[in-house]
């Protein structure tokens, strides 16, 4: 997949499983706060038993705020880890039924994008042998990673997206996922009452690989850092009275500050053409991760590729035609997506 091939990096691979991998259940991401959990566990050979308390303690969490955490009708694991949030069973009683029924799939689908395994295995699969998995030298090289602490806020967000919009429980062509400026939040609505999803932030990050929009500077997500990133309008948000909805995720990029804020940054003026054609990339990275992003840029912009493309290219000699100037920033990285 074009995504990690272009940088290759364990990261990002990560991300991929993360943003594209299926979304039938959530058990996925509840896997990969498990494995967070046990980075520091002092074998490389986690049994099923140490997998399964994490696994369902996320899982349990989550039900709490949201009851849906797969489209099918039914699961008698997710019923376990709502008799325990009962009070009905008890720890072991979980763990027992998590390691019968919880974890089987999500061990067997989690390296599996688009259809194929990835190149990189984070663990190895010993259940037949040693009843648990194998965490490989990927997985520790993957924890001392710089990015390491925003892939976990990446998980919660792509979580909280996919839980919200199996949530609404609304035809997906009906949802929609709006940008709040002043608490940098995304929203969804429903019979007009505004519902939180997640932070804009982490929500888009994986999609930059970590990486300022514009000039591929390292940006953090880490509240207090020096390189905290800068949700930017592409277009910018003088223009809102004259364009398309330009709080709509299509718009939204991440800056470094120096882009965003800085002498010689981006200020009130367009991006190039050249960017333009990175956030028409950028969008369809999102559009195919799905849910619910997908269905928000597709009715923001258009059904299909040529008919989003011309929609940018639209707002794009709009915002020039106003009377604004182009601009483009040094590169300070590789061209990665």
């Amino acid at each position: 997949m074009r995504f990690y091939q272009a940088d290759p990096t364990l990261a990002n691979y990560w991300r991929g499983v993360i943003l594209f991998g299926k979304n039938v259940a959530s058990y996925k991401f509840a896997l990969a706060h498990a494995l967070y959990d046990l980075q520091q566990h002092q074998n490389d050979l986690i049994p099923l038993e140490t997998l399964a308390a994490p696994f369902a303690r996320h899982i349990c969490t989550h039900l709490h705020h949201a009851p849906k955490q797969t489209t099918s009708r039914s699961s008698q694991f997710l019923a376990s880890c709502v008799q325990f949030n009962n009070r009905e069973i008890d720890e072991t009683q979980l763990i027992e039924q998590t390691m019968r029924r919880g974890l089987d799939c999500v061990i067997n689908a989690f390296h599996m994008v688009n259809r194929a395994e990835i190149d990189k295995r984070f663990f190895i699969d010993e259940r037949r042998a040693s009843k648990g998995i194998r965490l490989t030298e990927n997985f520790y090289e993957l924890t001392q990673a710089a990015q390491f602490p925003d892939l976990v806020k990446e998980t919660d967000a792509r979580w909280h997206l996919v839980e919200q919009a199996w949530k609404l429980n609304v035809p997906s062509h009906v949802i929609t996922v709006e940008y709040d400026p002043q608490d940098q939040l995304l929203f969804s609505r429903q019979s007009n009452r505004r519902i939180n999803i997640t932070s804009c932030r982490d929500s888009l990050n994986g999609y930059q690989k970590g990486r300022c929009f514009y000039c591929y500077r390292d940006i953090s997500l880490q509240s207090g850092h020096e390189n905290l990133a800068d949700v930017d309008h592409f277009i910018p948000w003088m223009l809102n009275a004259t364009h398309a909805n330009l709080n709509g995720v299509w718009n939204l990029v991440l800056a470094c500050q120096s882009c965003n804020r800085g002498q010689g940054g981006k200020s009130a003026r367009i991006p190039s053409l050249r960017l333009l054609e990175r956030l028409d990339d950028r969008n369809e990275y999102v559009i195919n991760s799905h849910l619910p992003l997908h269905e928000a840029l597709i009715e923001q912009t258009g059904k299909t590729r040529h008919q989003r493309h011309s929609f940018l290219q639209a707002q794009w000699q709009n915002a020039l035609n106003a009377g604004l100037h182009t601009w483009q920033p040094v590169a300070q990285g590789d061209d990665i997506f």
